[in-house]
């Protein structure tokens, strides 16, 4: 019964309601996600500048974990989501489980990157003892102890495929908050806990995702009827993992890109000071408040289209489509109001010093006008996603991040010096515009179009 009345919301319920229903709780969560980020650098920027920068060289790595367990989960979730469309529960269920499996392996490797490779990752980016002592304390840390993040991502997706956005807003709230309570505690030393420095926020983050984790297999566990997670005699179906990777390689390669972005980008501005370094690193804190409900809303929109597809309804994928990129680009604008009316003022919440303000007022200003267009891309790329298409995002996202905005970083580098870097973020973006455009229109007359 539940399932049918899952099915008849997912493929009846007027549009703007449903992605409300759907998004929102994601939305919300992205929110205090963004909320926690921003705060765990606050308290880090309090014990010194170095502290700030490490924990920015340190964000390759965070997004490269990131970018592995979402982009499973986008595989996970189109599988999932389109055979509740087609009326296929066993597949559903065995697309879950073979989920989990994939979360326990990413666990793995990550737990050997942090061991083995922390040390060597910070002393290829600079001779700064102090900062590469803070960065490996950190690495360590939410490498060794990553199980919470591959889990929590992970059994997330499955709530969030089947409907059950409010659960997941719950355990990404409630991880937050606890992340946002301990910080000052264990870095600071706080209630009798002992003084960690950057290692505390690295504990608080870590034990934020663990409780996430253990609250997001509860709620599937217990609310979530539509697929089994009986493990009993278990085996991982080689089939099922390349429909999942068919989708979900390409999305981690997209996210991962970014990675490779950061670790470039940095390497450019480290030729000019260190305090270039931290000014990325805060931007791409703050500019979280921006995009987080965005990709909050992509977590509503990729089960809709992909159910809708399943179910053969095109008004309704087009619907979704044309109200989400409506949002997005609402909320990227204000984004860029803030970053344009009030850069020092959000540079100042990280104790910025004088340097830090002359560098980056100009830099928050130039990056944010990106935000015009960015909202509707990231719309787009979820589409693609949704419909198995993630080849697109991927062609998208390299272009942007590597064939376009590292060259003409370090072009503008050599030509115009530091500050005219940051305009490399805007030339990116109308490249990305140009190209999400041209696989829109080639997507829908593939397959939307064809369903009618």
């Amino acid at each position: 019964m539940e399932a049918n009345a899952r099915e008849n919301k997912m493929g009846t319920m007027p549009i703007p309601r449903l992605l409300v229903s759907m998004s929102l709780p994601m939305m919300i969560s992205m929110l205090v996600q963004a909320m926690y980020n921003i705060v765990d650098s606050i308290f880090v920027a309090q014990i010194s500048e170095s502290a700030l920068t490490a924990v920015s060289l340190a964000f390759p790595i965070q997004n490269l974990m990131i970018a592995v367990g979402s982009g499973t989960g986008v595989g996970i979730n189109a599988l999932l989501s389109r055979s509740l469309g087609e009326k296929n529960p066993k597949e559903a269920s065995r697309a879950a489980k073979n989920g989990v499996f994939l979360a326990l392996l990413s666990y793995i490797v990550f737990a050997l990157v942090g061991l083995l490779i922390s040390r060597p990752f910070f002393a290829s980016q600079t001779d700064n003892t102090e900062i590469i002592e803070f960065g490996v304390q950190y690495m360590e840390i939410i490498c060794i102890c990553s199980f919470g993040l591959f889990f929590q991502m992970t059994f997330e997706r499955l709530l969030q495929a089947t409907g059950r956005t409010f659960y997941s807003m719950i355990t990404q709230g409630t991880g937050a908050i606890f992340n946002i309570i301990m910080d000052p505690i264990l870095i600071f030393g706080m209630f009798g806990f002992p003084k960690m420095g950057v290692a505390g926020a690295a504990i608080a983050t870590v034990g934020g995702q663990m409780l996430a984790a253990v609250l997001a297999i509860i709620f599937n566990l217990r609310k979530n009827t539509d697929i089994s997670l009986n493990f009993k005699g278990f085996r991982p179906s080689g089939r099922v993992i390349r429909i999942i990777y068919a989708v979900g390689i390409p999305s981690i390669i997209m996210m991962a890109i970014g990675s490779v972005m950061t670790f470039g980008f940095n390497k450019i501005l480290l030729q000019f000071t260190t305090t270039a370094t931290a000014v990325f690193g805060v931007y791409f804190k703050l500019n979280s408040f921006a995009f987080m409900p965005v990709f909050g809303m992509n977590n509503g929109i990729i089960p809709i289209i992909a159910y809708n597809y399943g179910a053969r309804k095109p008004e309704r994928i087009t619907q979704t489509i044309k109200l989400g990129v409506a949002i997005a680009i609402c909320i990227m604008l204000l984004g860029l109001a803030a970053f344009q009316l009030f850069p020092d003022k959000l540079l100042l919440l990280f104790n910025a010093s004088e340097t830090m303000l002359e560098i980056g007022v100009p830099a928050l200003r130039t990056i944010s006008l990106s935000f015009l267009v960015a909202g509707y891309c990231i719309i787009v790329g979820s589409v693609f996603q949704a419909l198995g298409n993630s080849v697109y995002s991927l062609i998208v996202s390299l272009a942007r991040q590597l064939i376009v905005l590292l060259p003409a970083a370090f072009i503008l580098a050599k030509l115009g010096g530091l500050h005219m870097v940051w305009w490399s973020f805007d030339i990116a973006e109308v490249v990305s515009l140009l190209l999400s455009t041209y696989f829109l229109k080639r997507i829908y007359k593939e397959k939307i179009h064809k369903l009618s």
